[in-house]
């Protein structure tokens, strides 16, 4: 490889990046809510039995909540804004059936509920919300001079107001991260201007990203554009610095500014390919879920993989060529006496590392995955107030049991009905027939669809009805958690075995791929103890899927850099512990400053509101801190003496350069 033309790369990165921002502001206002359909699910199946059988009530069940500070239902004015609500939604096309809910025991003489059918698809319901609760909202207060208020609630009114603290989160991470990743750069790497390398090209893969975004054709949701910026931003400071401690160890062995950044993009280059590489197969994985929103995810980050590692081996190296100080040597003596220990004493070091990993990993036993309503985010939304009453009366949510029949008479439900009022869960059961072929029972629940009861009632609708057809937010939530949970286990399948057949491509060995997929499980299982141990066992249930994919391939790039420096000198020596010396003194400053760089990154993502985004950047962060410091830089380099030569198998050792480029485009003198 050489260095792309000065000119050229910037003019273009430049239009890039104009063309990006202009975009930007169509793409946040065609942003959606992270979908919650599940193609093909029996919650799905259910949804469409309910909208044919009963055309009134939709392809989905909103709730309009009323409530009144002095007025109790059978008020006159009450009624009056009740029936000017009704009325006024009715008129809306897409709003089919208002049915009143039943009055429970425990509920508040102030508040009444109605259940509304909505038709349209998953986004087109979501695209009209804010004008239905306009409509409602309008009607009740003009009709009862202000008395009566009324809140629009529902899966998709809730979910909506979750989605949208994600962009202002998201602004708010990006100007608390960019400083202090800054002043980390500038205190490990001796030098602002160098720091300013990584951060520009980092700046230019979000931007250039979130460009991408713009246009992809589709829904695109805040999902994929809290990925999109996580992945750009951590890949882009991660590969840029792998390019910079290149150039400057180049610099230091007597070359120009000009000829150090050719070599770096022609030696580290080769190396951020690869790790760009294993980054896209590991987020492909996920389309493996068929779910809308995983697959978003994995679109996200392989886009934003694609756009850093353009702006790494382009924007890189012409801004090294304008200059950057050389900076200290690269072989710290605290690390070389810290891989001279070790290599004194590999046993000792492997047994406690992973006995201590293991030991952390217990808690994953009793983590209980699930898709939760964040109540902090929702406090103060029209959704969350109209669902906050719900709660309190005990009519939290509701399912639709549909029970298909031949034409004729209705499907006897006696004995299910007598079944679900006997259960403590169940606030109310209506059971009602279309007259033709189809029975709907309706079940008021006392806890919301996120709950673990409402969770094991689906368990209980089975056992009393094993015909019935569960529909409704439970139902819709219980298909998707369990989706990702079975899923998870395919994804790893996949990631593993499409890694082993990279790594073994790479470094012509069986023993170094199993060793860093071995690797990498143990740091993915010791943060999910972790994890579990922080959340209370409570775990969104898109957090481990987006967690392995985004730690299995950032700890892959450390694994190839690492590997790479101890196998070059390997193939020219035949020692394997001077190797391990060798390659640990001279990559450990790049992979643990970029580590910290990618951690700070992550970690700043705990202070944002959605608590599955929290989940995640704490799992990535800690993954990350895991892997630099006691994986990395402790635990492979003491197996790596213990394998000795059988690291290589089948390969030998040879002692001049090898004809296969991976290695030595990326090890050359200059990093010796």
């Amino acid at each position: 490889m050489s260095i792309p033309s000065r000119m050229p790369v910037i003019v273009v990165w430049v239009l890039v990046a104009f063309a990006s921002l202009v975009s930007l502001p169509g793409l946040l206002e065609r942003l959606v809510p992270p979908s919650l359909e599940v193609p093909g699910a029996a919650s799905a199946k259910a949804a469409q039995v309910v909208a044919e059988g009963f055309p009134g009530l939709g392809d989905e069940q909103a709730v309009l909540a009323f409530t009144s500070s002095r007025l109790t239902p059978d008020d006159p004015l009450y009624q009056r804004a009740l029936a000017a609500t009704v009325h006024k939604l009715a008129a809306l096309p897409e709003v089919g059936d208002l049915r009143p809910l039943p009055v429970v025991e425990s509920q508040n003489p102030h508040h009444l509920y109605v259940l509304v059918g909505v038709r349209g698809d998953e986004q087109e319901r979501r695209d009209r919300l804010p004008v239905q609760r306009g409509v409602a909202q309008d009607a009740a207060r003009e009709a009862s001079g202000g008395a009566v208020e009324v809140s629009l609630t529902g899966s998709s009114a809730v979910f909506a107001e979750l989605a949208g603290t994600d962009v202002r989160d998201l602004r708010v991470v990006e100007l608390v991260t960019v400083p202090v990743v800054l002043v980390l750069l500038a205190l490990g790497l001796g030098s602002v201007r160098a720091a300013l390398v990584p951060m520009t090209v980092a700046g230019a893969s979000v931007v250039a990203g979130l460009g991408a975004l713009a246009v992809v054709p589709g829904r695109v949701d805040t999902l994929m554009v809290t990925v999109m910026v996580a992945v750009s931003l951590g890949l882009g400071l991660d590969y840029a610095l792998l390019l910079l401690l290149r150039y400057r160890q180049a610099k230091r062995d007597g070359m120009d500014d000009h000829a150090a950044a050719a070599s770096a993009v022609r030696t580290a280059g080769v190396t951020v390919s690869w790790c760009a590489l294993v980054m896209v197969l590991t987020a492909g994985g996920l389309f493996v879920v068929p779910a809308p929103q995983i697959r978003g995810m994995a679109l996200a980050a392989i886009l934003a993989t694609g756009v850093t590692v353009a702006a790494a081996l382009t924007l890189t190296p012409v801004l090294l060529s304008k200059g950057v100080p050389a900076g200290r040597t690269a072989a710290d003596p605290h690390w070389v006496r810290w891989a001279t220990h070790l290599m004194r004493h590999p046993w000792r070091y492997t047994f406690a590392v992973t006995a201590g990993l293991v030991i952390v990993a217990i808690p994953v036993g009793s983590t209980a995955l699930g898709i939760h309503y964040d109540r902090s985010v929702l406090a103060g939304t029209d959704a969350g107030a109209g669902l906050a009453r719900m709660e309190a009366d005990g009519l939290a949510g509701f399912t639709l049991l549909a029970l298909p029949h031949p034409p004729g008479p209705p499907a006897d439900t006696t004995a299910l009905t007598a079944g679900l009022r006997e259960d403590p869960r169940v606030s109310a059961v209506v059971s009602f027939d279309n007259g033709r072929d189809l029975t709907l029972v309706t079940v008021g629940e006392r806890r919301p669809g996120d709950h673990p009861d409402t969770a094991a009632l689906l368990a209980r609708y089975r056992q009393l009805a094993p015909d019935a057809l569960a529909a409704g937010p439970a139902a819709q939530l219980g298909d998707l958690t369990g989706e990702l949970r079975t899923r998870l286990w395919q994804v790893m399948a996949v990631v593993l075995a499409s890694s082993f057949v990279l790594l073994m491509a790479l470094f012509r060995s069986l023993l170094i791929p199993l060793k860093a997929i071995a690797m990498n499980v143990l740091t993915i299982a010791a943060t999910f103890g972790l994890l579990a141990l922080v959340f209370d066992g409570q775990v969104g249930a898109i957090v481990p899927l987006l967690t392995f994919s985004l730690v299995f391939g950032l700890s892959m790039d450390y694994e190839v850099f690492l590997a790479h420096r101890v196998t070059e000198h390997w193939r020219r020596t035949g020692d394997t512990t001077a190797s391990v010396v060798y390659g640990l003194r001279h990559t450990a400053q790049a992979i643990t400053l970029a580590a910290a760089a990618i951690a700070v990154t992550f970690a700043a993502l705990m202070f944002t509101h959605r608590e599955e985004i929290r989940q995640t950047g704490f799992a990535v962060a800690v993954a990350i801190a895991i892997d630099v410091t006691l994986v990395r830089m402790v635990l492979v380099p003491a197996l790596m003496r213990l394998f000795g030569r059988w690291n290589w198998f089948p390969g030998r050792a040879v002692t001049s350069p090898s004809p296969v480029p991976c290695y030595e485009l990326e090890l050359t003198d200059h990093g010796r």
